[in-house]
């Protein structure tokens, strides 16, 4: 059950009550997409900096280990040590963006794994049961996510198949969430909006789906190429026309940015790769914007990464110390480099619920976009 706390303009703040938690949103989502975060960060090291909600991915894990392999471990809260709430991406991203070749037919895409070459088939259907196996709390819809660069027909008839691929979806996870080997019997379905960079096919697309009275809805097909202007007109014209009682969720964004903008017309729930890649890469997110750590003046700099940071890197380590452990190739400077930007996506996630309840939060975005701004070294 969803409920809004407080809204300030467009912007919500509101909490999902799920069978593994309550989720306070707006929230990010940590990605761990084959059930760990890049990093050698940890499930115990999740909850240490305030993550929510944990992402992991239905292709990635239906590949390896195997959905059945998780289910037979009991779920992934089980398997690997997560007693909070897991929202797991369809694979629909992944069959169209990584599999070496592939078919769409209507009742699904064949294609070959991008680890092995094997022959796989993936439809609504597979997509649900492996979910259902999985055992997360929110399973996304399997749809097509074209380029947003494709076609406006080629994009009208793939969003007419996402819908009939979502009712499918829906049918076919009630069934599951009825059998007695189910782990979870609460599992959330959450629908996906497409439509490219086209408002009329978004608009008549948000609508349509928006009648199945789902628990949640998505945004997706976006941070895939179009400018970000394109994207927030998007926002604009959709999130209106999707339920006000459900969260939204904008899949695969994104920069702090872009979280901000998103907030500001109405989104929920994020999750992007940006914090951990960027982190592996030696880029650390501030208040006064990113900084390249392995750069030469940060050689004897003995200062934490980020004054008044609670994150562990910041409370007990100093900028030449982990610039040290990056130029080094040591594992642990990539480990306090990440734990330290999903630190800093978390707490700005908790800056940006206090904002709203306060009316203010057009006055801590352009205060925090400034200091983004401001101090850009990489």
């Amino acid at each position: 059950m969803y409920r809004i706390i407080h809204t300030d303009g467009r912007a919500k703040r509101g909490e999902l009550v799920t069978v593994h938690g309550t989720i306070q949103t707006p929230v990010f989502m940590n990605v761990g997409t084959v059930a760990a975060i890049k990093g050698a960060v940890s499930s115990v090291d999740l909850a240490g900096i305030g993550t929510q909600v944990e992402l992991c991915n239905t292709y990635h894990l239906h590949v390896r280990p195997g959905d059945e392999i998780v289910h037979e471990m009991g779920g992934l809260s089980k398997f690997m040590h997560w007693d909070r709430p897991i929202l797991t991406d369809s694979g629909g991203f992944q069959v169209f963006s990584l599999a070496k070749l592939r078919k769409i037919k209507e009742e699904g895409v064949s294609f070959q794994s991008h680890v092995d070459g094997r022959h796989i088939f993936m439809g609504p259907e597979e997509s649900m049961r492996i979910q259902s196996n999985l055992a997360s709390t929110i399973a996304m819809a399997f749809d097509e996510c074209p380029p947003s660069t494709a076609e406006k027909e080629y994009i009208r008839k793939s969003v007419e198949r996402t819908t009939r691929w979502l009712v499918r979806c829906k049918a076919e996870m009630e069934r599951l969430n009825s059998l007695p080997e189910t782990i979870n019997k609460e599992q959330m379905l959450f629908g996906i909006n497409q439509g490219g960079i086209y408002e009329d096919i978004r608009i008549e697309h948000a609508k349509q789906i928006a009648e199945l009275d789902l628990p949640g809805y998505a945004v997706g097909g976006l941070a895939v190429g179009e400018s970000h202007e394109e994207m927030y007109r998007i926002l604009d014209a959709v999130v209106p026309y999707l339920p006000k009682a459900n969260p939204v969720y904008l899949m695969g964004v994104g920069t702090p940015a872009n979280i901000l903008e998103a907030v500001s017309r109405g989104v929920d729930f994020f999750d992007c790769v940006y914090p951990t890649r960027n982190g592996r890469h030696g880029h650390a997110y501030t208040k006064s914007g990113r900084l390249n750590l392995k750069n030469e003046r940060y050689k004897t700099d003995d200062r934490p990464i980020e004054e008044g940071c609670d994150c562990p890197a910041c409370r007990n380590h100093s900028r030449a110390y982990i610039r040290h452990l990056l130029v080094a190739g040591e594992m642990l400077g990539l480990r306090l480099m990440v734990l330290h930007n999903l630190r800093f996506y978390n707490r700005m996630m908790e800056e940006i619920r206090e904002a709203i309840e306060q009316d203010r939060f057009e006055e801590y975005k352009k205060e925090t976009l400034e200091g983004f701004a401001r101090g850009q070294d990489a």
